[in-house]
């Protein structure tokens, strides 16, 4: 494989010093830029419903609207739960990358400027868990574990496809929420804030990932490409928490086998994870070799 230099303008410290610039203008705080005092929409949805993992089953034919509303309620919760626990474990791996930068560097600012921005993502969440009264979902406790020993081995490769993977795939959830005027003004407000400064998270990832690509051995690409598709397959099914099929009244292991086998959800997993397969496709962080992980994760055929 040929890796080519990026041209000035899109070289890592230029991409940072744009993304910076940006920052100044296009930044939010959740506790001042949301109307949390605002009563929630009667009868509006909390996503699109055609995205629910149970559209289209004999589960969805059976419920009535206020159980399907009541479902994306907690999918929704569930995704910005599990979306919480990534970005906290995205700053951790930023605080690793940013321990052995130069403080001068305006790569090390954007860094510490995207670490800001989730902070306030989290809080965000935070703040929507007890606005929708759903429970705190999130991982499961083996996915914590698995976090906390492996990722001291992630490095630049896997922190910037990993942290694509987290952003690319609720950003194609978002931009349709956002549009959507089904869905709770809350909800869509939300989403257009993440939509926004995530924009900025995923151009800094796919820079530093393109560069720390073109500078690691074959070795070390090969090592982290195995990295990176086995934290997939772990993380992305885990963003709907079973435990949100109790919450609306079903059955948790039928609902489960449902939406698995649900050709409708499985469309909608390929369809998030488009742009991201492609982009890890063509910078080389996905081979033959790890088509496995990658259909494991739902985001391969």
């Amino acid at each position: 494989m040929t890796h080519h230099p990026l041209p000035r303008a899109q070289t890592p410290e230029v991409v940072a010093q744009r993304l910076l610039r940006t920052s100044v203008t296009h930044s939010f705080d959740p506790v001042t830029d949301i109307d949390w005092e605002a009563p929630l929409v009667e009868g509006a949805w909390f996503c699109v419903p055609e995205r629910l993992s149970l559209y289209g089953t004999p589960l969805w034919e059976g419920m009535d609207e206020r159980q399907r509303i009541e479902l994306s309620r907690h999918e929704f919760a569930s995704l910005a739960g599990m979306g919480g626990w990534l970005e906290l474990c995205l700053i951790q791996m930023l605080a690793r990358y940013l321990a052995s930068r130069d403080l001068k560097d305006a790569r090390t600012h954007y860094a510490l400027n995207e670490m800001g921005d989730e902070t306030r993502h989290v809080t965000m969440f935070g703040m929507l868990h007890r606005k929708l009264g759903c429970p705190s979902y999130g991982p499961p406790s083996y996915l914590r574990r698995a976090f906390t020993a492996g990722s001291p081995a992630f490095q630049d490769l896997t922190t910037f496809a990993l942290a694509l993977v987290t952003e690319e795939l609720l950003d194609r959830f978002q931009r349709e929420i956002a549009q959507d005027e089904r869905v709770q003004p809350l909800i869509r407000r939300i989403c257009q804030i993440h939509v926004v400064e995530e924009a900025r998270h995923v151009s800094f990832a796919r820079t530093e990932l393109r560069n720390a690509v073109a500078h690691a051995s074959p070795t070390r690409r090969a090592f982290h490409r195995h990295l990176t598709g086995l934290a997939a397959s772990l993380d992305v099914p885990c963003l709907l928490d079973p435990a949100l099929y109790r919450a609306v009244g079903l059955d948790p292991a039928e609902a489960r086998r449902q939406a698995r086998s649900n050709p409708h959800f499985r469309e909608t997993m390929l369809w998030s994870g488009e742009k991201l397969i492609a982009f890890l496709t063509e910078t080389g962080m996905i081979g033959r070799a790890q088509h496995l992980w990658w259909r494991r994760a739902g985001l391969m055929r």
